[in-house]
């Protein structure tokens, strides 16, 4: 703490004497408030039922992180980033988590700050390059689809991940048959390269649903893409619907889930889903990009 000043400085003519002591007290409370604030302790935003943040009272630093609550905050963090930009080929993976530190307050609620790195989703690439995330996720308390803010380093250029999902788009709407597929990957772990962007597609869609699931202990990866089937529509966009096997990794239960995706490469991605157990929804749900229930993120640099 900085020494308090040894005198004030004298009044003006005519002008009041300050009183002192009461001078001092405000100025102690002041630099203790400055010193107890940590850094970049703002809020969720986009959302306005989100709280004033940790910089409000009835927040606490929490000292003792849950296990794995730094890796579920950047799963969460980044399969809405990946639901998001909308593109199967910029899709990313999870690297690893550099740092993080969370808050509670009286309901157990939760935000976390994180940062984390991220590579390529596909791993056939066989490219190492990395980008770097920093994420404001905030927890409802046990409820799924935690409030998000997310904004990511260059990872690809534009102009090269639009015309991957523009040659993608542009093979899937020129099959003579439409898809009917079983089972990626196969028996053997293996996919076949020529269903290698179905895969993509389908967790990008998947993304969505992930995010919504997740909650303050319980996250999902995509586990197997058991059918798909696509739709010859009159619409420009690719219309499939899909059947995913989530895996969630507290209770390590596999979690059938039927997903329809609308996807065009320069359109929001439209995703519905209905998933089996007892936390799934009752009715299916939907997102597109854009929605006032949709909390902000930094996407321009995706």
């Amino acid at each position: 703490m900085q020494p308090l000043p040894q005198a004030l400085p004298a009044p003006g003519p005519g002008g009041p004497r300050p009183a002192a002591p009461l001078l001092a007290l405000l100025l102690l409370l002041a630099l203790r408030g400055s010193a107890a604030a940590p850094a970049g302790s703002e809020g969720p935003q986009g959302s306005a039922a989100a709280p004033e943040g940790p910089q409000d009272s009835a927040w606490q630093r929490d000292s003792e992180l849950p296990h794995g609550l730094l890796q579920r905050a950047a799963r969460a963090a980044l399969h809405f980033f990946n639901f998001r930009a909308g593109s199967p080929s910029a899709l990313r993976g999870l690297a690893a988590v550099q740092q993080g530190r969370a808050w509670i307050n009286s309901k157990k609620e939760c935000q976390v700050d994180l940062e984390f790195t991220t590579e390529h989703y596909n791993p056939e690439e066989g490219e190492e390059r990395l980008g770097k995330c920093s994420a404001q996720v905030f927890f409802k308390n046990e409820k799924p689809r935690p409030t998000i803010n997310v904004t990511c380093t260059r990872f690809m250029e534009k102009s090269k991940r639009q015309q991957e999902d523009y040659l993608l788009y542009k093979h899937m709407k020129q099959l003579k048959d439409p898809l009917d597929v079983i089972s990626i990957p196969d028996s053997h772990g293996h996919i076949d390269p020529s269903l290698r962007p179905i895969w993509d597609l389908a967790f990008l869609g998947s993304s969505y649903v992930m995010w919504e699931k997740t909650t303050q202990f319980l996250h999902y990866y995509m586990a197997q893409l058991s059918s798909v089937k696509q739709w010859k529509t009159d619409e420009d966009a690719i219309d499939f619907d899909y059947t995913v096997l989530l895996h969630e990794f507290s209770t390590q239960e596999i979690i059938p889930c039927r997903i329809h995706l609308v996807w065009h490469p320069s359109k929001p991605l439209k995703v519905k889903y209905h998933c089996q157990g007892p936390q799934a929804p009752e009715e299916a749900s939907g997102i597109e990009e854009g929605s006032a229930a949709a909390p902000t993120t930094g996407l321009t640099n995706y």
